[in-house]
């Protein structure tokens, strides 16, 4: 029998910085299995991965991609970019042809603010904007009708917060209590989380 699952995550990129955002609840078919799960995950101080699909599968690339960008910090004595770790996580999703069960949204500010978006054979694709997961329908259309380049990294995370509400309200694998909101600036990464 298969179970069903659902998130919705999102990325936004502007000249500040990026933001991402997810709803915080983790569903297994009717169940609500919990609230206060964070999707976001910090890779380094300056990039994340957002999870959408298998919570085992995403964490186990996560400590793969930290593993490699510490060894890529040792050998060269500089940070990966994001664009480099965006197609490191393709390579390894299409090396394993569809073993991991994940989307993924990999955003960072290195050299320069960066989202790209992936799927489980490891497509690639960097955009300004981007959502995953079951609510994605919901969230693309808030993001497509407001987004614009010259936005404020705080509208940025507005709008972000506004769309994953949006999935939240019609989605019913996403969650509507919650919302964790990650921002990557030249200053840093910072974690924040939003009650609706």
């Amino acid at each position: 029998m298969e179970k069903k699952t659902g998130t919705t995550t999102v990325g936004i990129r502007v000249k500040e910085g990026v933001v991402l955002a997810a709803d915080t609840q983790a569903s297994l078919d009717h169940m609500v299995e919990t609230l206060n799960i964070r999707k976001i995950i910090p890779i380094t101080d300056r990039i994340a991965i957002t999870t959408a699909g298998s919570v085992g599968d995403v964490q186990m690339l996560a400590r793969r991609l930290e593993a490699e960008a510490r060894y890529y910090y040792f050998t060269w004595g500089r940070p990966m970019s994001t664009r480099a770790m965006a197609n490191l996580l393709s390579n390894l999703l299409n090396e394993s042809k569809g073993l991991y069960l994940v989307q993924i949204i990999i955003g960072g500010y290195v050299n320069e603010p960066t989202i790209a978006s992936l799927d489980p054979l490891g497509g690639l694709i960097f955009d300004n904007y981007t959502a995953t997961g079951s609510g994605t329908p919901f969230a693309i259309a808030i993001l497509e009708e407001e987004y614009r380049k010259n936005l404020s990294i705080e509208k940025a995370k507005d709008l972000a917060v506004k769309a994953v509400k949006a999935a939240g309200k019609r989605d019913v694998y996403t969650g509507s209590k919650k919302i964790q909101v990650v921002t990557i600036t030249k200053e840093g990464m910072k974690e924040e989380f939003v009650t609706i």
